[in-house]
This record gives structure tokens, C-alpha cells and sequence, in this order.
């Protein structure tokens, strides 16, 4: 029996149901439609889990499966029949009946509307919202037939949305400054209005009004593969109906989303206050490496911190040591004393802490990191129950939120991991450093322009161009113009953003209404912006020039945005990519755009490692709902060391590595990481239409397509779907080119 399979019977009864009675009334209705029947047919090959293409069946390949199929949906028609839909309030006949009356009213036309429309309505009736006769009449009296008054509900939803969606987000963005930026002491009282969710009673609300079932019954919800199928045909209205009809897919209750955003919010503070004084450090004979003051995020300021050494001839002993550092936060053996504390001195090597030259007792850290992430976990499981098409935080991470199947995810990443090309690609970095290579190796920064630009000289040019956050606020229209946005745009751009110190790493804030603007956050030391938080500002401008651009541009909110977080990331990262360029430092050559690509290629490398820990951390919570936080510390520990053993002790000649383990995004932002490799695959098919183009207006052009399918998304882009073929085939010029 296939996982599908085996995934499908261990729904809750009324979930199958609903699953059950969808897909056969779907195959059945569109039998005669052969367009509408190939997606019916995907949707039986997805359950089944049968390696059919997505994009047809061919005959020989369906004729072998067509006993297993019959067989298949004979079971499940029997097992449907048992069910009797007995978990749901409306039961199917009060459904049919109420689908006759609107069939024989308006005409077979709107067959799939009805169809869809009452399904849906029925799937989240209870009882509190009437008796089965008070849900015919709501259905028979607010279905819309008329395409004009359908259009006028449309319009007056999406302006009523905006207002709702915007005003939430503006709440929460002001509860959270505390917590965010780096303005003062964090209060108690800050916490506890940083774990508010504004929209917590907003579903309750909706649903309440019948607001939330009008629009159930009057725009379908599409799934993934029908919108990958159909959405080629649609035109952009048919596209905001659409996204119209996904507005509610659960019925959550305010006590599931206040226990999330309270999880998510205690993790988001406790990364973001998870500082290490580098400068208060010392080797095995006391040696400090690092000077007094200087202070690092986990993980990003200390990975940074590993790629800026690079360039420094005498950095291999601080990697060294800030490894030892990361390898203690992910065991959680790190003296507790040395987290956002200057207090004392550590040995990471031996792990012993010193006050005044004298050795000091200490406590570990008590898996805080691990508590944390279990939290978000089980405040994401309490929600399972509420989706039923998607009853897992994996399957609405990928299918909903990312509209990529996992599979398919796995699949491009696991082509880099396997891939010749990275493997050469290591092979020429042990070159240029002459030496073996070592696991922190992974952040390799050797191929950027900057790698031969000492961390003091970016520094000293940034201060001197950025003396403060004002600055760089003040001089983002020049940038963007430089960049290559018209004067109008990049004017248009620049005000609707506003850039703030972050308490954290950095993040960008966007917009959920056309009035507000969109917030950028960097890091800032106390002596002014370094090249880091620069470089940090610059991947976050990327991110709010998307924002406003798509969401400016939009001809329809609901379809304002970008399909999911891998494509902003894709922009972050080319306008990172452009850092030096805004410092006033030359275009690079035709040699250094080939080490660019081998860049791209090993940071792609080596953070599809680190999806793929966080892909089978997920995997293994949902296996393991009820550990605790010192099994699902050993768990990760185990996950990251078996992805390592798998594709980098191959390459890297050592085994039992955790250090793919240290992201941060682990703990504060669940099943994030994918984002990031996919980010860097998009962002090199992007970057490889651009060759000759204008950025600005190529960006303004993407932009406007909005909330399609990942997919079509980039085919609209860029002419061709997400792939690592088109970075490896580069990879493989450039490693041929150094050959030379």
C-alpha cells in the first residue's frame, strides 16, 4: 500500500469523507470533458501514488494500472458508503437536494459551481450556524448566478478584505516594534501583546456573520493540481475568483491561532536575543581572537562571521572557534551564561568559563532551543484537525502555502546535493584554500567579488557612504535608480518603505494594504551600519521592493503578492548580489560571473542540507507527537548527522557532522528553510533572463503577474518552470572554463 494510501486512512472519518465524495464527484461529472478529465485523473494518481507525468496518462502505462485503479475506487466507494458521511452535520442528502433545487433553477451551466459551491458551504456547517433546512434556504437564497452581481460581491469582498487584512497586520506589526526593533528593554507587557493575534477571532467572526459561507458557496476552491491545470486558460479575473475561493479552506477556532502566534512569537524572541560575545572567547592557551565588544547573532551573525574571515589570511583559527560555538548551541551544552552576556570568558573548546582569570561553575543551556521548537510544532499539530484536505503542517507548508508538491521539492534539491558539479565545485574550493576541507567550509565565501576585500575596507566604505540607518533610508531612491528602476518607480518605491533597526538579524515587513508601507529591519552596531548589516539591508530591500510592487501593481488585491516566499527570496537575493555595485565597486567580469554561478551553486548546495534536515525534523515530530525536548534534540542531532553522512561526507571526507543543524529558522519560522534553496534556483533563472535586460522594469513586469501557481508564475517570468538544470549546466561551463 502506497504512503498516500496509508495517509489517507489514518484521516479522521470525516475527513475521508469529504476527500472521497470530491473525487468521485468530480470524475464522474467531468467523464466527458477530455481536458477536465485529466485533471480528475491526476487527482486519482495522486492519491494512489502512481508515477504517472503530471501532465497526462498515457495509454499504455494507464491500462496497466486500470485493475488496480478499479479496485481502488471500488474500495473506497464501498468504504464511502459505510462512512455515510456521519461526521458531518449536513449529510449528503440534504446536500443533493439542495443541489437539484439550484441545478434546476439556473441550468446545467453552472453545473461545477453548484457543485463546488455547496460542498464546500456543507463541509463547514454545524450546528450552531442552523438546522439542515436554515442551510438549503441560505444556499438557495445567496447563490449568485448573475455575473454582474457575482462581479459586484467580488469587488466589494476584495476592498472589505483589504481593510480587514491590512488593519490586522498594522496591529500586529505595532505590538510586535518592541520585540522587533532595537529600541530599549524588552517589558513583560511586550510579550504578552506580541503573542496577540489580532485575526485570532476574525474566522470565528466571519463565519458567525455567514460572511465566510457566502463566500464558500460562491467561489470554488481550487486544489493545486486543478489550478496547475486549468490556470493556463484562466484569464485574470477567473485567477482572483480563484484566489477568492481560497480564502477559506479551515475554520479555525481563536484559541488554535492565539496558541500559534503565541508559540511563534516566544521562539521569534528568543532567537532574536541569542547573541554570543565573540570577543569574550579565548582559544586552548588563552588567546583571544576576536576583539572586545564585538557581538554576533545565532546563527546568521556567526555564519557571517565565518565568511568574512575568509578573506583574512590568519581567519582559519576564528572559523575554527566559532564552530565550536555552533556545535555547542545545537548540542545545547553552551554555558547559559554565555548567551546575550559579556559576564565572562569561555573555552568552546574545553567548554570551561573563567571570571577574573579564575574558572567558574556554569549550567548548560536547559534545550530551551529544542522546548521552543516543539512548542511551534504542537501549536501547528492542534491545528491539523481544522483542514481537512490538509491535515498536516507539512502538507499546508508545501500544498498551500508554497503550491509545490514536497516531492517535487525533494526532487531539485537532492539533483544539486547529487550533482557532479557540486562535487567538482569542492574539489576546487580545497584548491584555493589549499588545505582539506572543513565542515564550516559549507559558507565558503572565496567566489564572491567581495572575497578579496578585507572585512575592515567594507566596513570603513559603508560608514562612509551609510553613516546611519537615516542615511541609507534617505538614499534608497538613488539605489534603486541605480539598480536600474526609472526615476518614477524607484521614487515610488522608496516611499512606500521604511527602514528601521532590527533586534534581531533582519526582516522585511510587508504591506497588506495599499495605504501602508512596507518595513525594512538590519541589524546596526552601536558604532554605526557595518558591511554586514548592509549586506543584510540590501537582501531585505529586495524584499520590500517586491512587496510594494506587487502589491501596488495588482489589478486585484486578492491577487496581489507573489506566489509563495521562495520567489520574494529569489528577489532578495539578486538585489544582495548587487551589494558592491551599490558601494560604488566595478561591474564584475567575465571571470568573476563565473565564480558567481559557482557561488550560487555551493550556497544552493549547502542550504539543501539544511531543508532537508528541517524537512525530516517535521517528519519525524509527526512520528513522535508526544517527545520531549531532549528526544527531539537527539532527533535533530540524528537527522542532521544522516543528511550529512548522505551527500557531504562523500565530498567533505568526515562523517557525523551536525552542523546543518544550526539555522536559526528552524526554531522561530516552521519548514521555512526549502524557501531558501528553491529561492536560490529561482533567483538564477531570473538573473539568467536578465543578462541584457533592464532590471527595474523586468522586476515591474513579474510583479504584476501576482498570485499564479509557482509554475505558471515562472513560466510568465522567465519562460520555463523551477529547475536546477539551468545553475548546473552553468556550473559545469564555468568549472570547464577554470580547467582552462
Amino acid at each position: 500500500m502506497s504512503a498516500r494510501l496509508i495517509q489517507f486512512f489514518s484521516l479522521p472519518k470525516g475527513c475521508r469523507f469529504i476527500l472521497i465524495y470530491n473525487l468521485l464527484l468530480e470524475f464522474s461529472f467531468f467523464r466527458f470533458a477530455s481536458r477536465v478529465t485529466r485533471y480528475a485523473s491526476r487527482q486519482i494518481v495522486f492519491l494512489l501514488d502512481l508515477p504517472l507525468p503530471p501532465c497526462y496518462i498515457r495509454p499504455v502505462e494507464a491500462a496497466v494500472k486500470k485493475t488496480c485503479i478499479l479496485f481502488i475506487m471500488a474500495s473506497l466507494l464501498i468504504f464511502s458508503a459505510h462512512l455515510g458521511g456521519e461526521d458531518m452535520f449536513i449529510d449528503k442528502d440534504t446536500q443533493d437536494r439542495v443541489r437539484e433545487y439550484l441545478l434546476g433553477k439556473y441550468g446545467d451551466d453552472l453545473r461545477l459551481r453548484i457543485d463546488y459551491g455547496v460542498r464546500q458551504t456543507a463541509a463547514f456547517w454545524g450546528e450552531n450556524d442552523g438546522s439542515p433546512e436554515e442551510f438549503a434556504k441560505f444556499c438557495q437564497m445567496n447563490f449568485i448566478a448573475d455575473p454582474e452581481r457575482l462581479h459586484a460581491l467580488f469587488q466589494r469582498l476584495e476592498a472589505n478584505f483589504e481593510t480587514l487584512y491590512g488593519h490586522m497586520n498594522r496591529i500586529r506589526l505595532e505590538f510586535n516594534r518592541p520585540l522587533h526593533l532595537d529600541q530599549g528593554e524588552i517589558l513583560p507587557i511586550d510579550l504578552r501583546f506580541g503573542q496577540i493575534d489580532p485575526a485570532a477571532h476574525a474566522s470565528d467572526d466571519l463565519f458567525a456573520g455567514k460572511i465566510a459561507f457566502e463566500v464558500l458557496l460562491n467561489f470554488p476552491s481550487y486544489s493545486l493540481a486543478e489550478k496547475n491545470g486549468m490556470g493556463p486558460d484562466w484569464n485574470r479575473l477567473d485567477w482572483a475568483y480563484a484566489r477568492c475561493g481560497d480564502l477559506f479552506l479551515s475554520r479555525l477556532p481563536a484559541r488554535a491561532s492565539q496558541n500559534a502566534a503565541a508559540a511563534l512569537s516566544e521562539a521569534e524572541t528568543y532567537i532574536s536575543q541569542y547573541n554570543i560575545h565573540l570577543g569574550n572567547l579565548v582559544g586552548n592557551e588563552g588567546q583571544a581572537l576576536f576583539p572586545t565588544g564585538l557581538k554576533r547573532i545565532s546563527h546568521w551573525g556567526l555564519r557571517d562571521q565565518i565568511k568574512t574571515l575568509y578573506s583574512d589570511s590568519d581567519g582559519l583559527a576564528g572559523q575554527e572557534m566559532i564552530y565550536e560555538v555552533l556545535k555547542r548551541i545545537i548540542q545545547q551544552d553552551i554555558p547559559k551564561s554565555m548567551i546575550d552576556r559579556d559576564q565572562y570568558i569561555w573555552n568552546p573548546y574545553k567548554n570551561k568559563v573563567f571570571k577574573e582569570g579564575r574558572e567558574v561553575s556554569w549550567t548548560p543551556e536547559p534545550n530551551s532551543r529544542y522546548m521552543h521548537l516543539l512548542n511551534v510544532f504542537k501549536a501547528m499539530r492542534d491545528m491539523d484537525e481544522f483542514y481537512p484536505s490538509l491535515p498536516s503542517h507539512v502538507q499546508r507548508k508545501f500544498e498551500l502555502e508554497r503550491e509545490l508538491e514536497e516531492p517535487a521539492v525533494s526532487r531539485l534539491l537532492e539533483d544539486i546535493l547529487t550533482s557532479a558539479e557540486a562535487r567538482e565545485t569542492a574539489a576546487l574550493i580545497a584548491g584555493r584554500l589549499d588545505r582539506e576541507l572543513r565542515p564550516f567550509d559549507i559558507w565558503y565565501d572565496g567566489f564572491k567579488p567581495r572575497a578579496k576585500i578585507t572585512e575592515a575596507e567594507l566596513d570603513r566604505r559603508v560608514r562612509q557612504r551609510y553613516p546611519s540607518l537615516a542615511r541609507f533610508e534617505k538614499g534608497l531612491r538613488a539605489t534603486l535608480q541605480l539598480l536600474g528602476f526609472a526615476p518614477a518607480s524607484a521614487t515610488e518605491i522608496s516611499k512606500r518603505i521604511a527602514v528601521e533597526p532590527a533586534r534581531g538579524a533582519g526582516h522585511a515587513w510587508g504591506a497588506q494594504m495599499r495605504t501602508e508601507r512596507s518595513h525594512l529591519r538590519t541589524r546596526v552596531d552601536k558604532d554605526g551600519m557595518s558591511y554586514q548589516g548592509f549586506n543584510v539591508a540590501m537582501h531585505e530591500l529586495g524584499h520590500c521592493a517586491e512587496q510594494v510592487l506587487s502589491l501596488q501593481h495588482a489589478d486585484s488585491y486578492l491577487m496581489s503578492g507573489v506566489p509563495n516566499t521562495a520567489i520574494t527570496e529569489a528577489f532578495a537575493f539578486i538585489f544582495q548580489k548587487r551589494d558592491l555595485k551599490v558601494l560604488g565597486f566595478p561591474e564584475p567580469t567575465a571571470s568573476t560571473r563565473r565564480l558567481q554561478v559557482l557561488d550560487t551553486l555551493w550556497m544552493t548546495y549547502e542550504i539543501a542540507g539544511v531543508a532537508l534536515v528541517d524537512m525530516k525534523t517535521w517528519e519525524w515530530l509527526y512520528r513522535n507527537p508526544g517527545a520531549k525536548p531532549d528526544g527531539l534534540r537527539r532527533a535533530v542531532m540524528r537527522c542532521a548527522r544522516e543528511v550529512w553522512n548522505q551527500y557531504y561526507a562523500p565530498v567533505f571526507g568526515v562523517r557525523d557532522q551536525v552542523i546543518l543543524a544550526a539555522y536559526s529558522h528552524m526554531i522561530d519560522s516552521p519548514l521555512y528553510l526549502p524557501d531558501y534553496p528553491l529561492g536560490h534556483l529561482i533567483a538564477f533563472q531570473l538573473e539568467s533572463h536578465l543578462q541584457g535586460k533592464n532590471l527595474g522594469r523586468e522586476m515591474e513586469r513579474m510583479c504584476r503577474a501576482g498570485r499564479l501557481t509557482p509554475q505558471l508564475w515562472m513560466r510568465n517570468a522567465v519562460g520555463e518552470e523551477i529547475s536546477a538544470q539551468p545553475l548546473l549546466a552553468a556550473a559545469r561551463e564555468a568549472l570547464e572554463a577554470f580547467k582552462k
